[in-house]
């Protein structure tokens, strides 16, 4: 059986927890890509923990906002993104992410491969993911160099936009990304305290570049590549 991050044991009833390999770190540092590359080079099972946390969890959001005696709807996106601070942002987001984590682990648990699975995410953080692995090398943190990051907001247009309904979008554009490099700063932090490699990247590889770095990184873990010769 695999742990659970507080150190007890977990219900993990096909032993998936102990094959996956973890991509985790900023926004905007091309995690899905890398995933999806080696999803398909090695004929792995990608899950996106983003877009699972974003489509699959609202019911258990919500729940839980019924629970801690909250309204069951969102908060107002002003509130959310305008009338607040990035610090404060950064700090709810934080610690949510346990809670989310195992929401994330649930998903997992309940996939069967043949091969390893490959999850990535900003919310799969080190401190997190580190009592349920074996080894550092289960686990890589990519993190956005500025100039990627400022690249990424160009050509990339869910991360130039934040949504619609606010009072003062630029505001919350502002905020989200000083947001994000706080979250990311914390997980450069615990990776390098946990002994987990981060990688920056900074644009000078393509993705595919990339995704061979992560590759090695991964080496001990991956089946041979699949041959998708004709």
């Amino acid at each position: 059986m695999t742990k659970r991050a507080t150190g007890s044991r977990v219900w993990d009833p096909f032993g998936t927890l102990r094959r996956v390999l973890w991509i985790g770190g900023g926004q905007w540092a091309g995690k899905s890509t890398v995933a999806r590359l080696l999803a398909h080079r090695y004929g792995l099972t990608a899950y996106h923990y983003d877009f699972h946390d974003a489509r699959g969890h609202d019911d258990r959001r919500i729940a839980r906002r019924i629970k801690l005696g909250h309204p069951p709807a969102a908060p107002d996106p002003d509130a959310t993104w305008v009338n607040t601070t990035p610090q404060d942002m950064a700090a709810e987001t934080l610690a949510g992410f346990p809670v989310r984590f195992e929401w994330a682990l649930d998903d997992l648990r309940a996939l069967v491969s043949g091969r390893p699975i490959i999850a990535e995410g900003w919310g799969l953080r080190p401190e997190l993911v580190a009592p349920i692995i074996d080894s550092p090398r289960q686990m890589v943190v990519m993190v956005p160099g500025e100039a990627f990051r400022d690249r990424q907001l160009r050509e990339l247009p869910r991360a130039s936009t934040i949504g619609h309904g606010l009072s003062d979008p630029a505001r919350a554009q502002r905020n989200r990304l000083e947001r994000d490099r706080l979250v990311t700063d914390d997980a450069v932090r615990s990776a390098r305290r946990l002994g987990i490699r981060v990688i920056e990247v900074d644009g000078t590889r393509d993705a595919d570049a990339v995704a061979d770095i992560v590759a090695d990184h991964f080496r001990p873990y991956l089946p041979p590549p699949e041959d998708h010769r004709p």
